[in-house]
């Protein structure tokens, strides 16, 4: 591993949690890369921290604003990798419109969700994706309602590569390297039970890794089926659809020259 992507903050997370495998998994990617070419976005939650914890450019930003944030930076230098992270609170509920436009206007960014199906940070509130009978706090009686499927979301936005991986560094590593080499907006979930409010409830025994043609929509929308994120039969894991087309820059003609001659908005001279 490159030691320069490490910090000299400490790490604040429970321990044995999961956003460890995340940033493990992380760093093992960003590593065999040059990692001035990278730059990382993260919203407000327990998956922000990540920014505190490997050395890289960017910006801790707003809940729900990492889109709008990493989008700012695409264009203000489309050379840059630019790397998205946010909770499922994060994109699903502050964040619903950036990510609907993410997918459809599709700029080559990597975003990349933790979903623990609450509000961890804030003591386990639930989330558009907490699974009905759900209990808490500020809801005595239990969620009531359907929880979204972001899976079936981002395929009917038309984003370009959506998968899901569970949160184990040997799982979040390679679909680092897949969305590295996709052009076009990539949407990565990774599930994440959250020891202290969401404990993992035998979900890792659903899992299982998805065989099938990932340009076909209505296989891919059939897999997004098997799991409504509520109890699993069966959880498919892996790339569920990836079919590059025109990204952003490609169709914004000054985006366009500034990734022709390699350089940024403020350098370069109109």
């Amino acid at each position: 591993m490159n030691q320069d992507l490490n910090t000299k903050n400490p790490i604040t997370w429970c321990p044995g949690c999961f956003n460890f495998q995340i940033l493990l998994g992380l760093k093992n990617a960003i590593s065999k890369h040059n990692k001035d070419d990278f730059a990382l976005v993260s919203g407000i939650g327990c998956h922000a921290k990540i920014f505190d914890y490997v050395n890289l450019n960017g910006m801790n930003t707003l809940h729900g604003r990492v889109l709008p944030t990493a989008l700012g930076m695409k264009m203000g230098n489309p050379n840059l990798n630019v790397l998205g992270f946010s909770g499922d609170g994060d994109a699903y509920a502050e964040g619903m419109e950036h990510l609907i436009h993410a997918a459809r206007l599709n700029p080559n960014i990597k975003y990349f969700v933790h979903n623990n199906q609450v509000f961890a940070l804030t003591v386990g509130q639930p989330t558009p994706t907490t699974e009905i009978g759900f209990k808490d706090k500020t809801t005595p009686y239990g969620v009531k309602t359907q929880p979204l499927n972001p899976i079936k979301l981002m395929l009917a936005a038309n984003a370009s590569f959506v998968a899901r991986v569970y949160a184990d560094s040997k799982q979040v590593e390679p679909i680092i390297q897949e969305a590295l080499k996709h052009k076009g907006f990539t949407f990565v979930e990774i599930i994440q039970p959250c020891l202290i409010f969401h404990p993992d409830t035998e979900m890792k025994d659903k899992f299982y890794t998805m065989e099938h043609d990932t340009s076909n929509m209505d296989e891919a929308m059939k897999k997004a089926n098997e799991f409504d994120y509520n109890t699993p039969k069966k959880i498919p894991l892996g790339i569920f659809y990836k079919k590059e087309r025109e990204t952003l820059e490609e169709v914004h003609p000054l985006i366009k020259e500034l990734l022709t001659k390699k350089t940024t908005l403020k350098d370069i001279q109109r």
